[in-house]
């Protein structure tokens, strides 16, 4: 019988009570000294007291990749940085490098026992460890040795309501077993939060970002929307905040899961770790389901109108054009910044006074401007709810019977004028000045007055009028003219223009967040079927008029080369026969024109592309409403910042993002969580945060899921007087 060779590597064998070190070694210390065994065999050994010898163990093991650095560290009793500092030092000097150092002072004890009263009279006088250390002139070492021997429960350093409460440094968050089991049969709606508490907590500052989220109301109006989601260990809550979390630490897409640390964001969530991307996915795909993210969206919309009544005095409208470079067929669109024709989604935003995003919808390809105003005029009327609001947008919404139509229902409008405009005389124009909300002030060459503009003949007599009078404001830059139209009588000439021009606020949105919050990602690879009753261009109008044009073009050609050579005798047989051949090209003309006018120009969908798919826009709402909750988070926290820091207006956002990533404190007392987070780059900048955490103090903010109130605090700079 033939022998079967088993595929299993052999145990190691391990002597007893050897610590292992990886699949292959393990390590013996007695009092003699100790070993290092590979695969059961004696490999290294070292006496007691050869504090080299036993480093050479350790850097021989490293060096030759029997395990990973932290294994062996953890069996030598150090740390890898340790670890790789004794690799250093062998590779520099051998053997001999591996010599500890004498230890003890290298020069005279500076302490007397005058000194140490000194020090110990000037810490009940409330001084820290350094003005310590400068008063006395001694070293801050020395100051805190006398401290730790004549007051050792005594705090010494900037970490000492940490070291009072004895929170451990970054310590993994306890595993949550039971919890994940009971989610695993279907017996847990969603793990409760269970805070890890501790000292250098990585990503602590992302806590910040709670009062100016509980702001836009995301968690609150999702949990009216969608309820509960299916049972599991990661429920709306959780799945909400860390896509939020995850966007401000500019990963926004599910694939950015794998790029942070879960533990680490998993004690932001008040969990153990972090949901991995399937998870994400999987949640995404279940929200996307219900359908219901034009609901959610909704809800967003009435909670920015409601907490910021007076940003929407102004709502500006602009088409965002998502480009997809993917494999799937669907339908076309140009792209503006591409200069190009290409498949993308259009998308329809509605942002506020500051250029902040209320709310998006997913546009009909090849949609209008014009159009898409009007298709929201209903949403927009209910959500102002009275307020007098004008409608901002660009010359793509030219349309005078969108005008009409806007006076109409009880808005006012602003607008770019569009077509050819007989210029304004230089004389009209005068000098205006205009200070935005920034306190920077804009100079500009204005004139004023009224025009009429005349409507179609349906918005005649829908509106039962010709004309619709408006006012039109127009701006001299180096001998460009710029016209701008508005309803709005009660402003002031410069007010009408800056607003008009504060329409850049809201393209500088989408730039930002093109680049910070990947507004233009693929959340998801579903498509879905595109409706079959929508009306699209006929292809064969389009060839019928290219066949109509080019026999237009060959008619005149033969004409013009008639008309040149009629008098040329000696050409008069080729003549005729090119006046026979043109009358033949007039029939084919006439009959392509009447082929042209029997053609249809649009056509139901599902004549032309009876397989045309688009992008699932449910997952898109939903991430976008993520997105939108991030940015006006963040743009909170930043206006929040200006009054303090003198370079806002440049650094402000630059400065919120340092924070949210900032390490911190994490301690639960008194029903609070108090958070305590590490000093910035600069003075300036910490000055600032230590301002905006009072700020937040103010507002109360409870973490979500629990009742504990949020309070935060900045550590001083080290040294810091």
């Amino acid at each position: 019988m033939m022998a079967t060779m088993s595929a299993q590597v052999p145990l190691p064998l391990q002597p007893q009570g050897a610590v292992p070190v990886g699949d292959a070694a393990c390590v013996t210390v007695d009092e003699a000294g100790g070993a290092v065994w590979l695969w059961g065999t004696l490999w290294w050994q070292w006496q007691a007291g050869d504090e080299a010898g036993r480093r050479l163990a350790a850097v021989q093991l490293a060096k030759a990749k029997i395990a990973a650095r932290t294994e062996i560290a953890s069996a030598f009793a150090t740390t890898t940085v340790t670890l790789w500092r004794w690799e250093q030092t062998y590779d520099e000097g051998g053997v001999a490098g591996l010599v500890p150092a004498k230890s003890g002072p290298k020069g005279a004890w500076k302490v007397t026992d005058d000194i140490v009263g000194q020090i110990v009279a000037l810490r009940r006088a409330g001084r820290s460890p350094q003005q310590i250390a400068d008063e006395v002139g001694v070293s801050r070492f020395s100051v805190r040795r006398v401290l730790a021997d004549v007051e050792p429960a005594q705090p010494t350093d900037v970490d000492a309501d940490a070291d009072e409460n004895g929170l451990p440094v970054v310590p993994a968050p306890a595993a949550r077993t039971d919890e994940r089991q009971a989610a695993r049969f279907g017996q847990l709606d969603e793990a409760r939060p269970v805070f890890t508490q501790g000292r250098q907590l990585p990503l602590a500052g992302l806590l910040l970002a709670l009062p100016t989220l509980e702001a836009t109301g995301l968690l609150e109006v999702a949990e009216t929307t969608y309820g509960k989601l299916r049972h599991g260990f990661y429920g709306l809550r959780s799945v909400l905040l860390a896509l939020v979390l995850l966007a401000l630490l500019r990963e926004p897409r599910a694939e950015g899961a794998t790029r942070v640390v879960p533990a680490d964001l998993g004690r932001i969530l008040a969990l153990d770790r972090a949901p991995e991307v399937s998870t994400i996915r999987r949640k995404l795909g279940e929200l996307a389901d219900r359908g219901q993210a034009g609901q959610l969206m909704a809800g967003l919309a009435r909670r920015h109108v409601d907490t910021h009544p007076d940003a929407v005095g102004f709502v500006y409208i602009d088409g965002h054009v998502r480009a997809y470079h993917g494999t799937r067929r669907i339908p076309k669109t140009h792209v503006a910044r591409m200069r190009i024709s290409m498949p993308a989604t259009l998308e329809t935003w509605v942002a506020d006074t500051n250029g902040d995003p209320i709310f998006a919808v997913i546009a009909p390809p090849s949609a209008s401007t014009a159009a898409e105003v009007r298709r929201l005029l209903p949403d927009l009327k209910q959500l102002v709810d009275g307020r007098r609001t004008t409608v901002v947008f660009d010359r793509g919404g030219w349309s005078p019977d969108l005008f009409a139509d806007l006076t109409a229902e009880g808005f006012d409008l602003l607008t770019y004028r569009k077509g050819k405009i007989r210029p304004e005389p230089v004389a009209a124009f005068t000098d205006h000045t205009y200070t935005d909300e920034r306190g920077t002030t804009h100079r500009w060459q204005l004139a004023d007055r009224k025009v009429r503009i005349r409507l179609t003949a349906a918005g005649a007599k829908r509106h039962s009028r010709k004309t619709i009078t408006l006012r039109q404001i127009v701006r001299l830059n180096n001998g460009h003219q710029t016209h701008i139209l508005t309803s709005r009588t009660d402003l002031n000439t410069a007010v009408i223009a800056g607003r008009m021009f504060n329409r850049w606020r809201q393209e500088n949105y989408f730039r930002y967040a093109r680049e910070h919050f990947a507004l233009d990602a693929l959340d998801t690879y579903t498509t879905v079927d595109d409706d079959p009753d929508r009306t699209v261009p006929n292809p064969a109008k389009r060839d019928a008029t290219r066949r109509v044009r080019h026999l237009e073009q060959v008619v005149a050609d033969a004409e013009a080369t008639l008309g040149r050579h009629r008098n040329t005798p000696q050409l008069s047989g080729s003549l005729d026969e090119l006046e026979a051949t043109l009358d033949e090209v007039r029939g084919q003309l006439d009959a392509a024109r009447q082929a042209s006018a029997n053609t249809p120009a649009r056509l139901p969908l599902a004549q032309v592309a009876p397989d045309a798919r688009l992008l699932d826009s449910e997952t898109k709402l939903v991430t976008h409403a993520c997105r939108i909750a991030a940015y006006n988070a963040e743009s909170a926290l930043a206006r929040l910042v200006a009054p303090h820091y003198a370079r806002a207006n440049e650094e402000a956002r630059s400065l919120i993002r340092e924070a949210l990533t900032a390490a911190g404190d994490l301690h639960i007392a008194d029903g609070q969580i108090h958070v305590a987070l590490n000093p910035l780059s600069a003075p300036r900048r910490t000055r600032a945060l230590a301002a905006i955490c009072e700020l937040l103090n103010d507002t109360q903010t409870i973490y979500p899921g629990t009742d504990l109130v949020l309070s935060y605090r900045v550590k001083p700079h080290p040294g810091a007087t």
